[in-house]
C-alpha cells in the first residue's frame, strides 16, 4: 500500500524537515504534495536527494484524494484548513498548538501513548505536542511506568529554531552585527538574543507563567498522567538547533540511578550519553540532525525522598516536530488500520 501525503507549510523549517524524513524513512508514498501559502506557490522544495517538488497553494487545494496531511503552518492556518481536510477523509497530523488541548483530539507521542490513536477516525485530526514536552516525556514515560512520577520541575534551554526562520535569522544578524561593532534591534524576540538568554517564550498568562510553560504543564497531564504536578520555566537561548532541559523528578516509589539508567538504556527513542567525566554529556551541538532524545547527567536529587535529576537534549525540528509527526503516520498504518483511499 502507498499513500498520497500532503505536507502543509512545506517551505518552513519543520515542513522541510518532514519532507527529508519522509524520504529518509522510505515512507510508503504514492505522491507527495508540498503546500504553503499562495505567496509561496511555485517555489521549489526538495524531497530526498533527487526529487524537486513545486509548492502548491493551500488555499485552493482539494484534500478529497489525499490520505495524510502533515501540517506545520501555524495555528491560525490549521484552524481553517484542518477541519476541512478532515471532513474530506484526510487524516491531519498537526504540529501547531491549535488542537492540543481539545479533549476530543488525541495528543500523541508514539513512544508514550500510541494507544490514544485507536479512535482517530472520530475527528481525523491528531495533535503533535509541544517540542519541549515531547522530549521530556519520551525520557520520563519508562521511568513513570517503573516508579510513578509525582512531581516534575523543569527548566528549558530552547533554541531559536523553535521560533522559526525569523528567530534563526535574528540570532545570525545580531551576532554578525555585534562583531562589526553595530547593533540590530530585536524584532522576533523581546530582547536581544545574541549572547543573551530570554526567560520568555510565548505570551504571559495571568498567573505569571508563559504559555510555553502552561503547555508543558497541561500537555504532560493529558499525555502521561493528570495527577503529575509540573513546574516549568522556559528560556530561549542563542543556539540555532536543539532544545535542552534540566529536569528534577520526584517519584512515589524508590528508584536508583542504576535502575533508571538500565530502564532508559533499553527504552525506545532514548540514547544514554552519560559518563561522569569531562565532555561525558550531550549538548545541542551533538544532537542536531539526530532522532533520539539524549539523556545525560543522571543523578540523585537529594532534596526529595525519591528523586532523580537529569539533562535532556534533542533536535527540536526532528523529534520535537517533524519526526514525531511521521512516526504517528507510521503508527496509524502499521497498527491502527489506516488504508489509502485508492489502491496504488
Amino acid at each position: 500500500m502507498s499513500y498520497k501525503v500532503a505536507v502543509v507549510g512545506a517551505t518552513g523549517n519543520v515542513g522541510r524537515e518532514i519532507l527529508e524524513i519522509l524520504s529518509e524513512r522510505r515512507f510508503p508514498v504514492s505522491e507527495v504534495v508540498a503546500l504553503a501559502s499562495s505567496s509561496s506557490a511555485g517555489k521549489d522544495v526538495s524531497f530526498g536527494e533527487i526529487d524537486i517538488l513545486k509548492v502548491k497553494s493551500l488555499d485552493s487545494y482539494d484534500f478529497t484524494d489525499t490520505d495524510i496531511a502533515l501540517s506545520s503552518a501555524g495555528s491560525s492556518v490549521s484552524k481553517i484548513f484542518a477541519p476541512k481536510a478532515a471532513a474530506a477523509g484526510c487524516v491531519v497530523i498537526d504540529n501547531t498548538s491549535q488542537f492540543r488541548m481539545d479533549p476530543t483530539i488525541p495528543l500523541v507521542i508514539p513512544e508514550v501513548n500510541a494507544y490514544a490513536l485507536k479512535d482517530f477516525r472520530n475527528t481525523n485530526i491528531i495533535a503533535n505536542p509541544n517540542c519541549s514536552t515531547m522530549q521530556m516525556l519520551v525520557a520520563l514515560k519508562p521511568l513513570h511506568d517503573a516508579a510513578k512520577i509525582k512531581r516534575i520541575v523543569v527548566s528549558t534551554y530552547q533554541s531559536v529554531s523553535g521560533a522559526g526562520k525569523q528567530g534563526m535569522d535574528e540570532l545570525f544578524d545580531q551576532t554578525k552585527a555585534l562583531f562589526m561593532n553595530a547593533t540590530k534591534d530585536p524584532k522576533k524576540f523581546t530582547k536581544r538574543i545574541a549572547f543573551n538568554v530570554i526567560p520568555h517564550i510565548d505570551v504571559f498568562m495571568e498567573d505569571g507563567s508563559t504559555k510555553e510553560e502552561w503547555k508543558m504543564v497541561n500537555e504532560t497531564k493529558k499525555i502521561l498522567d493528570p495527577n503529575i504536578e509540573v513546574a516549568a520555566t522556559c528560556v530561549r537561548v542563542p543556539v540555532f538547533v536543539g532544545h535542552s532541559e534540566s529536569v528534577n523528578v520526584e517519584f512515589e516509589r524508590p528508584i536508583s540511578v542504576d535502575e533508571a539508567r538500565e530502564i532508559l538504556s533499553e527504552a525506545e527513542g532514548i540514547v544514554m550519553y552519560d559518563e561522569r567525566k569531562d565532555a561525558g554529556y550531550c549538548t545541542p551541538l551533538e544532537c542536531a540532525g539526530e532522532d533520539g532524545v539524549y539523556v545525560s547527567r543522571l543523578r540523585v536529587d537529594p532534596t526529595v525522598k525519591h528523586g532523580l535529576s537529569m539533562w535532556l537534549v534533542s533536535d527540536n525540528l526532528r523529534k520535537g516536530a517533524a519526526l514525531n509527526a511521521v512516526q504517528i503516520a507510521e503508527e496509524l498504518i502499521q497498527n491502527y488500520g489506516l488504508a489509502p483511499k485508492k489502491a496504488h
